[in-house]
């Protein structure tokens, strides 16, 4: 148990970010990481598809088998996480909770704000996650989509080193449409006196400096990257599972969409290459969830709607 991979998913390359700091705070683990590039972007979706595809994704990656899978995408883990944790014999980890966290421990006015895709923000995962740490801290939301594309097009543009070209998005960002994009996004937020941001998406730490400075150098900003690498690593030591050093570690990439161009943007966040990036077909990835599943989704949205 303890030589197998960590298994990642994300709906696209935003999930690298949490990737990436997991080589760095396990250097000894291997991964096994999936795109779904094919379906992306997952925000616009409405919640019954994505609780689809993490189960489906989910299933491939327990095939291989995985001993920790990580949901490195906030709209999955806020649609998906808790019926992953259902159906799958591994544990499963998202980026929410963590993220959460972090933000009830840095905010001091206890203000707190919230970028993300719509669909993680229409969910309140951010909301009931903090309020679950801390009931007095209140949550100002906002759906920011555009970011992605903002983030997809800069890498798409620029072929340096993700930390070079994460340096020179303040430039970029401020020229005048970049900067209408932020003001209509975060000028909210600050009216609302946060003292803390959590960028809810993956792709959004690839914008922090740019972001940091539309909303100031007094507001702190969180990634739940880091977050997220710390509670993989708590979770595998606690079961005795982490990695030992004897053999060198083992990254897979693979995606549903153009191997290609994954491999070329993959490698400018990961800041090594990814190697030859397998294809998983749809129709591959479709086939794996049985009649078992399902149930559990339906009864899992049964529950949903009764909460609501």
């Amino acid at each position: 148990m303890r030589a197998l991979p960590i298994g990642v998913f994300d709906s696209g390359l935003g999930g690298l970010t949490v990737a990436r700091e997991l080589m760095r705070a396990l250097p000894d683990e291997s991964l096994v990481y999936l795109g779904d590039s094919a379906r992306c972007p997952y925000g616009p979706r409405g919640p019954s598809d994505v609780r689809e595809f993490v189960l489906e994704i989910g299933s491939w990656l327990a095939s291989r088998p995985v001993k920790l899978i990580v949901i490195a995408c906030n709209t999955a883990t806020a649609a998906g996480l808790a019926l992953a944790q259902r159906v799958f014999d591994v544990p499963v980890i998202g980026v929410v909770e963590p993220g959460a966290r972090a933000a009830v421990q840095a905010t001091v006015n206890r203000q707190v704000g919230v970028i993300a895709t719509v669909g993680t923000v229409e969910s309140g995962a951010y909301s009931r996650a903090v309020r679950a740490l801390d009931a007095g801290v209140t949550v100002f939301s906002a759906a920011a989509p555009r970011f992605v594309d903002v983030v997809e097009a800069g890498l798409r543009m620029d072929d340096s080193p993700v930390e070079a070209w994460m340096s020179a998005t303040a430039d970029v960002f401020i020229r005048p449409s970049f900067y209408e994009i932020a003001r209509d996004y975060l000028d909210p937020l600050k009216r609302a006196g946060i003292d803390t941001l959590v960028l809810g998406c993956t792709h959004f730490p690839l914008l922090s400096p740019a972001i940091q400075q539309v909303v100031g150098p007094q507001v702190h900003l969180i990634s739940s990257a880091e977050e997220t690498a710390r509670e993989a690593a708590e979770t595998l030591a606690a079961r005795g599972q982490l990695a030992d050093s004897t053999s060198a570690p083992v990254h897979e990439f693979h995606t549903t969409g153009d191997p290609t161009e994954f491999e070329m943007l993959g490698s400018r966040i990961l800041g090594v290459p990814t190697g030859r990036v397998g294809v998983v077909a749809l129709e591959e990835l479709s086939g794996r969830v049985d009649d078992s599943m399902r149930a559990a989704a339906t009864a899992f949205a049964a529950e949903e709607e009764a909460c609501d």
